[in-house]
């Protein structure tokens, strides 16, 4: 099931987008000592000094949708052996296409490069509510999605395997420290979604199966990343406001049953018999 030849004892490692997610990704990468060498990309120049005293080699670039920057350091970027995408995708209804141009730029940087394997982050807003649990396979193509531009891009990075090893990770809602499920909706008022189950995954679960897939080796699959246990929106918003004292928004019953989905997370663990540390998003660790 893994490729054994994709275990390499140190990796050069890329992370596209090293922000919220992959800032503390490659801090994790370096510290487990999986890698001779961290590149981070980013947009914003200011962030770079901050790299450097990470040990993380900073490059300052965009992707608007097209990578634009010094050409000679975004080909030093790609000369890794490891490319992780890790970039907020812009779905927009006015640009519909957007990140799959994002996705097609770094896919020509790819192609001129000697990187072996690829992780993308995507994410459980591809998945429609059907109200049942949902598998990878439940989504392959864009008419089947929610989020029809982020399975396009998908997909053209899937059309890579062969030449290299492409995973696609699905996250559900990355959660954690300043990330507070309750600070989005605190004080609101009647609130018809009580009910419906989330799909969680708390940031330090997120890096450290990152980690995992890396040092067992990465393989030509699709994953949800989402923790295993499903508690309603209601319990969520109510126990991380009272975390923090914040007014607790109000429930009132929908008139019609909300829709929902449930995402599993089984093929990740028969892959990779991951242990979760937050399996309850009850549990989550938060900071202000």
């Amino acid at each position: 099931m893994i490729d054994q030849n994709t275990k390499i004892e140190k990796k050069r490692i890329s992370i596209l987008g090293c922000g919220w997610l992959g800032f503390p990704l490659a801090q994790r990468l370096l510290s487990d000592d999986i890698s001779s060498q961290v590149k981070g990309s980013t947009t914003s120049a200011d962030k770079i000094e901050k790299f450097k005293e990470s040990g993380i080699e900073g490059f300052l670039f965009n992707l608007n949708p097209e990578i634009s920057g010094n050409e000679s350091e975004i080909k030093s970027f790609f000369d890794c052996d490891t490319l992780i995408i890790s970039i907020p995708p812009k779905l927009s209804k006015n640009e519909p296409d957007f990140h799959p141009r994002q996705i097609k730029s770094v896919i020509e940087h790819v192609k001129n490069s000697l990187v072996k394997e690829i992780l993308y982050i995507s994410s459980t807003s591809i998945y429609p509510d059907l109200n049942r649990v949902v598998v990878e396979n439940d989504v392959i193509s864009p008419e089947q999605s929610a989020s029809p531009a982020m399975v396009e891009a998908e997909n053209l990075l899937i059309n890579l395997r062969g030449e290299r090893i492409v995973s696609i990770l699905r996250h559900g809602g990355l959660l954690g420290y300043n990330r507070v499920p309750g600070k989005y909706v605190k004080g609101q008022k009647n609130l018809t979604t009580g009910s419906i189950p989330v799909n969680y995954i708390h940031r330090d679960d997120s890096v450290k199966i990152i980690t995992a897939i890396l040092k067992k080796g990465v393989v030509n699959e699709t994953f949800n990343i989402v923790a295993p246990i499903h508690p309603i929106r209601k319990e969520i918003y109510i126990k991380s406001c009272a975390q923090f004292s914040w007014e607790a928004p109000t429930f009132q019953e929908p008139l019609n049953t909300p829709e929902f989905k449930i995402i599993s997370a089984q093929k990740l663990n028969s892959f990779y018999e991951y242990d979760f540390k937050y399996p309850d998003p009850l549990q989550f660790y938060y900071e202000e």
